[in-house]
C-alpha cells in the first residue's frame, strides 16, 4: 500500500492492523521524504517487514496523546525531531523564536523544550516496561555528558535522564534493522548490549574490559579540563574503524556505554534507503494550516552525499554524520530527479545536489574506507592533506546527467562549496561549469572570518586561500561575460576571537562595501569542539587557554562591528573600538567606520564612509544577499532526525 504510515486507529484499521510493532513518537510534522529522519527511519522499518505508527507532536502535558495508537508490540521509538528542539526554539540571544518550520502553518510551541526527555517520561507515565528507543540529531549529540548552554550547565547523557532503553547515534538505517530484529527473536532491552551505533546503561563494566573509560560525571562537573579532555577522547572515538568504545561513570552502580559507530553504508545500501516508498510531502491533514514550511527547501532538492571531512571545529558532523563521505549512485540520484519532474509543481529547478559538503563525492583518500580517518589530524586543516584525493570529475558528470533530462532548466547548487578543496582540484573543469551552469547569480560560501588566530580554532582555511578563490571566480565570470557574486557568511564571537580580531573582520566588511546580511553569533551546541571551548576556555585538541566572548554586551559589540553601518549599532561600535584601542577608525576618512560624535571638531577628510561603491566597481566578491531564513546546521541525508540547520564548512 503506497500511502502515508498510520497516524489514527482508522488507519491502522484501513490496513487491517490490530497493533502496531512500534510506535514512532516525533517532535515534527509528519513529513514522509527522505530529508527528513522520521521518514527514513519508519520505511526503513516497514521495508524489513515492520508495523510502524506515527504520532506526531503529541500533547506533552496529556499522557492520552501517546496512546491514540494503542501500545506497540515491540517498543515505541522517540525523536525530537529534525533539529535539537532547543536550537529549534531559541536564537544564540537565548530569545524564543517566532516560527517553526516543521510544525504546521509554522506555529511556534506545538513541541516542549527538551523534546525527547519529555516525550520518553509521558510513554512512561503509562507505559511502565515497554523498550523505548531514542534517536535523532539531539539524542545523538548528547548521547554522552555534553555542555548544555541553555541552562548553561554539563548534563549528563540524554539516556538517564529521557528513562529510555537505548539510543541511537548518528545515521540509524542499519542500526534500527539490528535493535528490531532483536527485539522482534524476544531478546530484552538490557540484553541489546551488542549492536555498533548504540548507546545503553549497564550495572556492571565486566563484560566490556576493553572499552576506554572517561572520567566520572561528578569530576567532569568539578572540573573543566577534565571535560576537555573526555570530551576530546569522544570525538577521537567517532571514526568507525579505529574508534573506542566508552564507558562513562555515573557513580559506582550505573554506567552509560557507548559501542564504536555503524559502518558506512555502501552505494547500494544508500541506493535502497533513497528508493523507498515515500509520498514526498507532508501529511495531508496539514493542509488546513498551510502545510509545512520546512518542506519547501527540500521538495525538489537531491541528497547526494552524507558525512563530511571538512572538520570545521563549530560543526556537529563529525559526531553524528562522521568524517567519512558516503555517497549515492548516479542512476539513484537521477531516478529520484525524474520522479520530481513529474510533479505538478515543478517548474523546472532542481534547487539543490548535495548533503553536508556538496562537492564532497568521495573519502577523502583510499585508505579511509579501510582504516579509517585520521584520530589527530584533519583533511583539509591546516592545509589539504598531501594524501587527500581532490576530484570533482564523479560530481560534474553527475551534475551533466541532471541538466540534460527532459524538463529540467536548472540545477543549482546551494548546500555549501568547500572552496579550499575546490582549489586542490588541478583540474578546474567543476569550477568552469560551477559558474556558467550551477549559480543563482550568488554563491554562498563561508570563509567564517578572516584573522588567522580565528580561523585557526574554527578549524578553518587561512584568509589567503578564501582571497584566492575568490580572485578565481571573479576571473571565471569575466572570462564568461556573466554578472555573479561571492556572499560570504560570517560569524562573530567564535572562542579565540577578542576585540582585535573582531575589528580586522570590521575593517574586511568595510572593504567589501557593503553590510554583510549573512551574520551569525557563535551558537554553542552540543558536542562542538568549538562549544567544548566555549565552557571550558580550553582548546580540547592542545588543552591550551583560550579566549570565549561569552558576556552578551561585548557579543552584541562584535557582531555591530560587522554591521557597523547600520546606525542603530552606533554606540556599540564606539565602544568597541575604544576598548580595542583602535579610535583610529572614527573619523571621516575612507578608512574609517563610524563618525565622531556629534559636536566633535574633528576635521572632515573625504566622503563618508558609508557611501556605497558605484555598481562599476562592485566585483563578484563584494555584493550583497537578498535576507535569509535559510538554517546554518543542515545535514542534508540524515536519518534518525536531520538537524536541519548545518553549520557551514
Amino acid at each position: 500500500m503506497h500511502d502515508f504510515l498510520p497516524v489514527s486507529k482508522k488507519d491502522m484499521k484501513r490496513r487491517g492492523w490490530q497493533q502496531c510493532d512500534f510506535v514512532y513518537i516525533i517532535g515534527d510534522a509528519y513529513v514522509d521524504h527522505p530529508s527528513f529522519g522520521h521518514a527514513i527511519i519508519s520505511r526503513v522499518l516497514e521495508s524489513a517487514g515492520y508495523k510502524v505508527g506515527i504520532i506526531s507532536q503529541p500533547g506533552w502535558k496529556d499522557p492520552a496523546s501517546i496512546s491514540v495508537l494503542g501500545e506497540p508490540r515491540l517498543g515505541f521509538l522517540v525523536s525530537g525531531g529534525n533539529m535539537d528542539s532547543m536550537v529549534n526554539h531559541y536564537s544564540v540571544s537565548k530569545h524564543r523564536r517566532k516560527t517553526d518550520a516543521f510544525t504546521p502553518g509554522g506555529v511556534m510551541g506545538k513541541r516542549p523544550d527538551y523534546a525527547t526527555v519529555v516525550y520518553c517520561n509521558l510513554i512512561r507515565q503509562t507505559y511502565k516496561n515497554i523498550p523505548i528507543i531514542i534517536g535523532g540529531i539531539e539524542a545523538s549529540l548528547r548521547r554522552l555528558c555534553h555542555y548544555d548552554y541553555w541552562s548553561d550547565k554539563l548534563k549528563r547523557s540524554i539516556l538517564l535522564d529521557a528513562q529510555a532503553d537505548l539510543l541511537l547515534y548518528g545515521m540509524g538505517e542499519r542500526a534500527i534493522r539490528e535493535v528490531a530484529d532483536a527485539l522482534n527473536s524476544g531478546l530484552l532491552p538490557e540484553e541489546i548490549t551488542y549492536i555498533d551505533g548504540t548507546v545503553f546503561r549497564v550495572r556492571s563494566t565486566e563484560a566490556f574490559p576493553d572499552y576506554v573509560t572517561l572520567p566520572d560525571y561528578a569530576v567532569l562537573q568539578k572540573s573543566k579540563a577534565a571535560y576537555a579532555k573526555s570530551f576530546y577522547t569522544q570525538y577521537c572515538s567517532t571514526d568507525p574503524f579505529s574508534g573506542k568504545g566508552l564507558i562513562e561513570p555515573y557513580g559506582e552502580k550505573e554506567f552509560i556505554i557507548q559501542n564504536p559507530p555503524q559502518k558506512p553504508l555502501s552505494q547500494q545500501e544508500m541506493d535502497a534507503v533513497y528508493a523507498l516508498p515515500y509520498m514526498r510531502t507532508y501529511h495531508p491533514s496539514y493542509e488546513k494550516a498551510g502545510g509545512v514550511p520546512a518542506i519547501q527547501e527540500v521538495r525538489f532538492s537531491l541528497v547526494s552525499n552524507r558525512g563530511c571531512f571538512g572538520g570545521c571545529s563549530f560543526c556537529a558532523l563529525t559526531f553524528h554524520q562522521g568524517r567519512i563521505v558516503q555517497t549515492r549512485s548516479h542512476d539513484s540520484i537521477v531516478a529520484e530527479a525524474l520522479l520530481m519532474t513529474k510533479d505538478k509543481e515543478f517548474k523546472g529547478y532542481i534547487n539543490d545536489v548535495g548533503g553536508p559538503t556538496a562537492n564532497f563525492r568521495q573519502p577523502a583518500c583510499q585508505k579511509q574506507l579501510k582504516h579509517g580517518v585520521c584520530p589527530n589530524k584533519q583533511c583539509l586543516f591546516p592545509k589539504p592533506c598531501a594524501n587527500m584525493i581532490a576530484d570533482h570529475s564523479d560530481y560534474l558528470a553527475l551534475l551533466r546527467k541532471l541538466r540534460a533530462l527532459p524538463g529540467v532548466k536548472k540545477v543549482f547548487i546551494r548546500s555549501g562549496i568547500r572552496f579550499d578543496y575546490l582549489l586542490a582540484d588541478k583540474n578546474d573543469a567543476f569550477f568552469r561549469e560551477l559558474v556558467k551552469y550551477h549559480i543563482s547569480g550568488q554563491l554562498k560560501v563561508a570563509p567564517e572570518h578572516v584573522s588567522a588566530p580565528v580561523l585557526a580554532m574554527m578549524g578553518k582555511p587561512r584568509h589567503e586561500v578564501y582571497l584566492k578563490f575568490v580572485e578565481k571566480y571573479k576571473k571565471l565570470n569575466q572570462a564568461m561575460r556573466m554578472e555573479q557574486f561571492v556572499v560570504p557568511y560570517l560569524m562573530s564571537s567564535h572562542p579565540g576571537c577578542t576585540m582585535k580580531e573582531a575589528v580586522e573582520l570590521a575593517e574586511y566588511v568595510r572593504d567589501l562595501g557593503y553590510m554583510p546580511e549573512q551574520v551569525q553569533d557563535f551558537y554553542p551546541t552540543p558536542s562542538t569542539i568549538s562549544t567544548c571551548m566555549y565552557y571550558t576556555g580550553l582548546d580540547p585538541r592542545t588543552k591550551k587557554p583560550v579566549n570565549v566572548p561569552k558576556n552578551p554586551h561585548e557579543k552584541a559589540m562584535q557582531r555591530a562591528l560587522i554591521q557597523y553601518r547600520d546606525p542603530k549599532n552606533y554606540a556599540l561600535i564606539r565602544e568597541a573600538l575604544e576598548l580595542a584601542g583602535r579610535t583610529d577608525l572614527i573619523g571621516h576618512g575612507k578608512e574609517c567606520l563610524i563618525r565622531p560624535p556629534q559636536g566633535s571638531t574633528a576635521k572632515k577628510q573625504s566622503a563618508l564612509p558609508q557611501k556605497k561603491p558605484s555598481a562599476k566597481k562592485t566585483s563578484p566578491s563584494v555584493r550583497s544577499a537578498p535576507k535569509s531564513n535559510a538554517s546554518r546546521q543542515r545535514n542534508k541525508g540524515d536519518a534518525h532526525g536531520k538537524q536541519t540547520r548545518k553549520i557551514k564548512k
